[in-house]
């Protein structure tokens, strides 16, 4: 931004010092120049998704004691009902919720207060409401269920304020365990994300992620990325993750509600495993169960201490992270089929997912 300035000033200062400061300027070209107008996007194309998805599409700036942060948010319904990231209105767990001074600025240049509704840490899910915003466009929400690797995303959102952003790219990877918090008493903040290589930045946050028709298939969440120097933010290496929209389903609904969140569990602290099954050579891999609580759904089905957990319904299980995601993409009393190793003999349990209510 800073070069761009100062290449406008330069131009200007020689335009000035050539006597051709003021005047009116010719359009005319010795070079053939080819005019095909402004065609209508194609559909399908990332122009049409964008003119489609850009009217849902927010800016948020917040403010709370002592801090001061900026994200993007996505219109869920036409009475004002924002989606967008907990770590974005709580300034990544800086300021409590009910404490955030939150600006909401429209595609069309409207700037209203908006109140936090409620806050998912766990999942980092977020709801803002603006009141009396009359217009609003409502984006489609889609199934993230229905996303393939390779197939062509858009996020649009506002990295590093510059509002009304878009990138594309494709799907990279799924479930894609990305662990990105922990709170004081060891909960993670957890998911198994949608990886993409579309451009996401610090400013993206809580910003949609569309499928080619304009569906909103996940919120951009988090980033891998260099640092560009010490105490500096660094940006997009074409590693983007964003919750699927599918997980965050039940949770929207419950804080709509005015309901605490609730989440399914294991019942067990767990820690990465890490050496060979049984007297083979092969390594073993997945999350050792720690600690297993009385009750819980893991003990009721017969796991036990040191057990390992390698698979959840045929989903491979390599860490403690993987697990926590896994888990979370399931809801309170969802039957699931464990597979686990037990002294070096691997075994399965069906049981059903409590509940942190």
């Amino acid at each position: 931004m800073v070069g761009g300035g100062a290449g406008i000033g330069g131009a200007a200062l020689y335009d000035a010092a050539s006597g051709d400061g003021g005047g009116s300027t010719s359009r005319t070209s010795s070079l053939p120049v080819v005019d095909n107008g402004n065609r209508p996007a194609a559909s399908g194309s990332v122009e049409s998704v964008a003119a489609a998805v850009l009217p849902s599409v927010v800016a948020l700036e917040v403010r709370g004691p002592g801090g001061a942060g900026s994200g993007s948010g996505v219109v869920l319904d036409s009475d004002g009902l924002i989606l967008t990231n907990d770590h974005v209105v709580t300034l990544g767990g800086e300021i409590p919720a009910d404490q955030a001074e939150v600006t909401v600025s429209f595609n069309d240049g409207r700037k209203v207060r908006g109140t936090v509704v409620g806050t998912d840490p766990l999942t980092d899910t977020a709801l803002v409401k603006v009141e009396e915003v009359d217009g609003l466009k409502p984006i489609t929400i889609g199934k993230s269920s229905n996303l393939d690797v390779g197939e062509q995303v858009v996020a649009i959102g506002s990295p590093f304020g510059l509002d009304a952003t878009v990138t594309s790219g494709i799907v990279s990877a799924l479930d894609r365990p990305v662990e990105v918090a922990r709170d004081a008493q060891g909960n993670a903040t957890a998911y198994p994300a949608i990886q993409t290589d579309a451009a996401i930045n610090p400013g993206n946050s809580g910003g949609p992620l569309v499928n080619m028709d304009g569906q909103l298939v996940g919120i951009n969440a988090s980033i891998r990325s260099t640092s560009s120097g010490q105490g500096a933010e660094s940006g997009s290496i074409g590693l983007g993750f964003a919750i699927p929209i599918d997980e965050v389903m039940p949770i929207i609904d419950q804080l709509r509600a005015g309901e605490t969140p609730t989440h399914a569990r294991l019942g067990i602290q767990v820690a990465d495993a890490a050496g060979t099954a049984g007297s083979s050579d092969t390594t073993l891999s997945g999350a050792r169960i720690a600690e297993i609580e009385k009750g819980s759904a893991a003990a009721d089905a017969g796991l036990a201490q040191d057990d390992v957990i390698t698979a959840i319904d045929g989903r491979q299980i390599e860490n403690t992270e993987a697990l926590i995601a896994t888990v979370r993409s399931y809801r309170p009393g969802d039957t699931v089929k464990v597979t686990y190793q037990r002294g070096g003999k691997e075994s399965t349990a069906e049981l059903q997912l409590g509940s942190d209510a």
